[in-house]
């Protein structure tokens, strides 16, 4: 009996045909293009549910809560090697703690990885196109844009540190009272970011604050509790609906928008009154942003490229401070040796040469970015079919296959902590490895490759002098908290109960 179908199962047919053979001949390029690069799948983690792995996502979510989300994805590497794959929801994930993979990601096939929609969606809102959320030729133009104005000789001016400095360590009981330093260390560090960018502070570590700047500071934390969430939450993030959180959004880009006005009409009058765009006066105070309205007019793409680099800049610094004070509370042998180091300076505020010769200092520095990196994890996304060098097959030796569209997580909290780099005691705070080592691409705290942090620089010496000028102006520091360190998962990392101590005045 002849099977007859109507015209629309014809056409049915037709169309599942065509997709199959383009199925067919996607599976033939693909095992063709691993033969030729000798690729061999990495290691798999197991999975009761196969399907959408909710099984590793219920224990990730766990993890989070319970504020060890570091240690438990730390602990996927050790049982299941160094390079592995993983089922996260619908999609099959790579994730990496080999340097070399690192290297291939960020620097040797920079143009075939992307941050992807799902980091661009989550940060959006806030950020808008600046550079953390862009790609291809709209990074390529944000870089070039912004950086003309990251000049080294502004950076390493110290004085615009002093003055904030000055008013944290105000804020510090001289009577022995608990503070919460990491509290001070993201005020210090919005403060100073304001000032260097917008050419006026916050001053959110003064009583005298404006009640707009105040609200601001409100506002631009809140916001940036919500990308957090949204970055947290990955695929489910557009069902994140916030009144407080969009709010926040406008009110924050609503201030910075404000500023972005005045620069422009600021490039206007020196325009009319026929002084060059692009020259300063020698005595006028460096303003980030009035380099940036040298480089383009376009309000919103200033607003935008603001709020990325002062997110950047305050959460960065802070988070390093924080957790540098927390060691040197648990540490009186690192205090000690790091305060001889500064007394040699006989109180005088260090300029930025002498902040770079301080070799104990940068060891500390470093060897927290080590223990704590500020961005304990990232990813890429592949924008074609390509290759990593190595973690494929039994031995973690051969090629891996990374297809168009999937996702590489790379951990640098555990890369930090492996003990075949950095030794058997690679858990354990020693600044002196500094001394000898040179990890190369095993230590990225500020990420490597083209996408290098651009306010690298800015952030080091920032926290380097803040350092310095706290121990002049203090002798002791003690832990007013017990209990073993939380994380606290924010846009960076942070301590869970803060950097709570209490110090003796110099």
């Amino acid at each position: 009996m002849a099977l007859w179908l109507s015209p629309g199962g014809y056409l049915s047919l037709i169309v599942i045909s065509l997709y199959l053979l383009r199925k067919l001949d996607k599976v033939i390029k693909v095992r063709r293009f691993k033969q030729i690069h000798g690729c061999i799948s990495p290691s798999r983690e197991p999975h009761k549910d196969p399907f959408l792995g909710l099984d590793a996502l219920r224990s990730l979510l766990a993890a989070l809560r319970e504020n060890r989300a570091l240690e438990f994805l730390r602990s996927r590497y050790q049982r299941y090697g160094n390079t592995f794959r993983s089922k996260v929801l619908f999609s099959d994930e790579i994730h990496t703690i080999e340097p070399e993979n690192i290297k291939t990601i960020l620097a040797i096939k920079f143009k075939q990885f992307e941050l992807g929609e799902e980091r661009r969606d989550a940060f959006h809102p806030l950020l808008g196109d600046g550079i953390f959320t862009a790609d291809g030729s709209r990074w390529e133009h944000s870089r070039a844009l912004l950086r003309p104005c990251f000049v080294r000789t502004q950076i390493a001016a110290t004085d615009l540190y002093e003055r904030h400095v000055q008013k944290l360590i105000d804020n510090v009981p001289r009577d022995g009272a608990t503070v919460d330093l990491q509290s001070l260390f993201f005020k210090l560090t919005l403060d100073t970011a304001t000032e260097f960018l917008f050419g006026e502070s916050v001053e959110s570590l003064s009583s005298e604050s404006s009640a707009a700047s105040s609200d601001f500071a409100d506002h631009f934390n809140t916001a940036l509790d919500g990308l957090s969430f949204r970055a947290t939450i990955g695929p489910f993030r557009l069902l994140h609906f916030s009144a407080k959180f969009r709010e926040s959004v406008q009110a924050a880009r609503g201030f910075v928008h404000g500023f972005a006005q005045k620069a422009l009409e600021y490039r206007a009058t020196l325009e009319s009154e026929k002084h060059p765009a692009n020259s300063v006066e020698s005595h006028t105070q460096y303003v980030f942003l009035h380099e940036l309205a040298k480089q383009t007019s376009d309000t919103n793409e200033i607003t935008d490229q603001l709020l990325n680099i002062l997110l950047a800049g305050r959460d960065t610094t802070a988070s390093l401070l924080s957790m540098v004070f927390y060691v040197l509370s648990r540490r009186p042998d690192v205090w000690e040796t790091l305060r001889r180091e500064v007394i040699s300076l006989n109180g005088e505020c260090p300029s930025f040469e002498q902040l770079k010769h301080m070799k104990y200092l940068s060891w500390v520095i470093n060897e927290t970015l080590r223990l704590y990196p500020v961005v304990p994890s990232n990813s890429r996304t592949a924008n074609q079919d390509t290759t990593l060098p190595i973690g494929g097959g039994a031995d973690g030796k051969s090629p891996v296959f990374v297809s168009k569209g999937q996702r590489v997580e790379y951990d640098v909290y555990a890369m930090h902590r492996r003990k075949d780099i950095y030794g058997p005691d690679a858990d354990e705070f020693r600044p002196e490895r500094w001394e000898t080592i040179r990890p190369g691409w095993a230590f990225v705290p500020f990420n490597g490759g083209p996408r290098i942090c651009l306010g690298q620089q800015f952030a080091l010496t920032e926290a380097s002098y803040t350092t310095v000028r706290i121990l002049q102006s203090f002798k002791a520091i003690t832990c007013r908290d017990a209990g073993p360190w939380q994380e606290a998962l924010l846009l960076t990392l942070a301590s869970k109960n803060g950097t709570k101590v209490s110090m003796v005045p110099a």
